[in-house]
């Protein structure tokens, strides 16, 4: 069942992209960590959407990490850690289901001094077994452990969310 389509899902970007600002226009720089494939693509998107109203600098950073298996492969952040410190830095990814894959995301910012660390997302599933908070979130559903939602956004002629 499509829950977002295109347009909704730009609107939610558009939103997200005033709240970010709201919280955070006093600061010199933002850094989006882009968690894989599409986390890092609605990274991308955020920060366009961004700079239509900001003239804050951003920064889009991939953060690489396996969420089936978080301990198993090196979590990185392609960016030296040092030029993280006192950064205002966004966690972005597509879902947070459990929260784990955010949980661990967070593993490589234990090694640096972030100024303030943030999570947006574009949805946010209600049953997390993570400590996880979601700063920013695009759409709150309640669902079942057993359905699955799949974001397309990246390679596709029509961005849309659904819910197997």
């Amino acid at each position: 069942m499509k829950i977002l389509n295109e347009a909704q899902i730009k609107q939610k970007i558009k939103r997200l992209a005033y709240e970010i600002l709201e919280n955070n226009y006093e600061e010199k720089e933002l850094i989006f960590l882009g968690i894989n494939n599409n986390g890092l693509y609605f990274a991308k998107l955020l920060k366009s959407a961004l700079q239509r109203i900001t003239d804050i600098p951003l920064k889009v950073i991939g953060l690489k990490l396996s969420p089936a298996a978080p301990l198993d492969h090196p979590i990185t952040i392609e960016a030296p850690a040092e030029s993280l410190n006192d950064k205002v830095l966004l966690i972005v990814d597509d879902v947070a289901n459990t929260g784990r894959t955010i949980f661990y995301a967070f593993k490589p910012l234990l090694t640096m001094l972030p100024k303030k660390v943030e999570v947006a997302v574009l949805v946010d599933r209600k049953h997390k077994s993570f400590p996880v908070k979601v700063d920013y979130v695009g759409l709150s559903l309640a669902t079942t452990l057993m359905e699955d939602i799949d974001v397309r956004l990246r390679e596709v002629d029509d961005m849309e969310v659904y819910l197997n």
